[in-house]
């Protein structure tokens, strides 16, 4: 019986589309499922890649059948499923074998079983993968975390399969326990912040200048010969350009604008807040998505509610170019901020210029910005910020008056553009040396005698409240 160089168990979308990858680069590979009835389809369908893989029925067969020492990928639902496979497979494992968690995992849980592991000599890794199907299937972007024993027995493999940018591998060893699953964390945060935004402008030309969805895609597809050539512009612009076959709308006019969400983007919220960092461009699309779900009461709303109280005139083509560009730019800086922040907490020393490289092909987020950010972020900053790079401060210095203009008309005219005006708000609170969190300060001093530092002396200090006359 041949022995298999990697075992995938999980025969899902995803699992299916590793194995199949792996298979393809001459790795065989052990597969096998919860439902053992998925696995002759497999089989099956991997047509002459078949001679690769190696179908088990059963764990202790998938364990069975790996060199030694052994890597299992798991394609999983996190959470309880994971703890209760880790339990399964780990009497049947030995010292040196390496458990990859290949899902979309919270960090947190990643750490916790990492440093569990690691007490038995079992490298668990938490690996993120972006990319969808396709990706996948010919080539994803991978954000691996775990010790360096497990990255030498799965580098070569996870090279082979990933996106390739220029002939660079689209993966890297990140940090160790929770490192790969908290930057695909931020990698997905910074994925709905995008899609909002795309989404707000799209709603802008809809509601404000009554283009059809196809005119809007003709936009985009433009767009996407230029600076803002990106992937999930030109998803956009294929979407906006189809036709649903049973009534000949298009075919986005067709759908619920009810959006859903696997966690990923609160995930990176909830951790940002943690840290003290903000990621209100991430927030404001965690929120939307939320609040899209009430469509009820939303329509009841329109109904009620007032709008804005001045017709605007919808800004042109160059102006919501222009203001796309800026607000990307500042939301992508947020989420580098927060991964700098996770760097210094967990003491994980990423390296925030490779996370953009190996994000330039296969995942969701590829764009030609993040060929330019990856140079920035390989410089030194002032002040660490991505946002006062001289490398950026041509296209912010067009972008944010555009920025501004898209989202004064919008408040006027009652467009919601909850993350485009978020990342502006953000950006002109950084711009500000003298911010108003004084007063802050002197409100908590009073109600809480908190105390507060003074501008020009040392130590803790408290206001004469109670003395003044009003």
């Amino acid at each position: 019986m041949k022995q298999a160089k990697i075992g995938v168990y999980g025969l899902g979308t995803m699992g299916s589309a590793l194995a199949l990858n792996f298979a393809e680069h001459g790795f065989d590979v052990a597969v096998s499922n919860r439902e053992v009835d998925w696995i002759p389809d497999f089989v099956r369908e991997a047509g002459s890649l078949g001679s690769h893989i190696v179908p088990c029925e059963t764990l202790e067969s998938l364990v069975g059948s790996l060199a030694i020492p052994r890597v299992i990928l798991f394609m999983i639902p996190s959470g309880k499923p994971m703890d209760q496979m880790i339990e399964k497979v780990l009497p049947l494992l030995d010292q040196g074998d390496t458990i990859i968690d290949a899902g979309n995992a919270d960090f947190n849980a990643t750490r916790r079983r990492f440093a569990d592991l690691q007490v038995k000599d079992i490298h668990y890794v938490g690996m993120g993968v972006s990319g969808g199907e396709k990706g996948a299937r010919h080539g994803p972007s991978m954000m691996v975390g775990g010790t360096t024993h497990s990255w030498q027995q799965l580098k070569p493999m996870a090279q082979a399969i990933a996106a390739k940018f220029e002939g660079t591998p689209c993966v890297a060893h990140l940090g160790p326990d929770g490192a790969g699953h908290f930057v695909k964390t931020v990698h997905n945060g910074i994925e709905y912040a995008d899609m909002q935004m795309i989404a707000e402008i799209y709603g802008v030309l809809r509601d404000g200048a009554g283009w059809s969805a196809h005119d809007i895609g003709t936009m985009f597809a433009e767009w996407n010969k230029g600076p803002l050539q990106s992937y999930l512009i030109e998803a956009s612009a294929e979407v906006l350009h189809a036709v649903d076959p049973e009534t000949g709308q298009a075919m986005v006019d067709v759908i619920q604008d009810q959006a859903g969400q696997k966690g990923t983007g609160r995930w990176t919220v909830i951790e940002a807040l943690k840290l003290g960092q903000s990621a209100s461009g991430i927030e404001a699309a965690v929120g939307a998505r939320s609040w899209s779900a009430d469509k009820g009461a939303r329509e009841l709303a329109q109904s009620i509610l007032s709008g804005g109280t001045l017709a605007q005139d919808v800004p042109d083509q160059r102006t919501l170019a222009a203001a796309f560009e800026a607000a990307r730019i500042l939301a992508h800086a947020q989420g580098f901020a927060v991964m700098q922040a996770a760097s210094e907490e967990y003491d994980w020393a990423l390296d925030l210029a490779e996370i953009a490289k190996i994000w330039r092909a296969g995942c969701i987020i590829r764009s030609e910005l993040l060929d330019d950010l990856a140079e920035v972020l390989g410089q030194k900053m002032p002040a660490g910020s991505l946002v006062l790079s001289d490398k950026l401060q041509p296209r912010l210095d067009t972008g944010i008056p555009a920025l501004r203009k898209v989202v004064g008309a919008a408040v006027m005219a009652g467009w919601p553009v909850p993350a485009l005006s978020a990342v502006l708000g953000w950006y002109d609170s950084l711009r500000c040396g003298r911010g108003t969190t004084n007063l802050i300060q002197a409100q908590r001093d009073f109600f809480g005698a908190h105390g507060f530092e003074r501008v020009d002396a040392q130590g803790r200090h408290h206001g004469p409240w109670g003395t003044s006359e009003t």
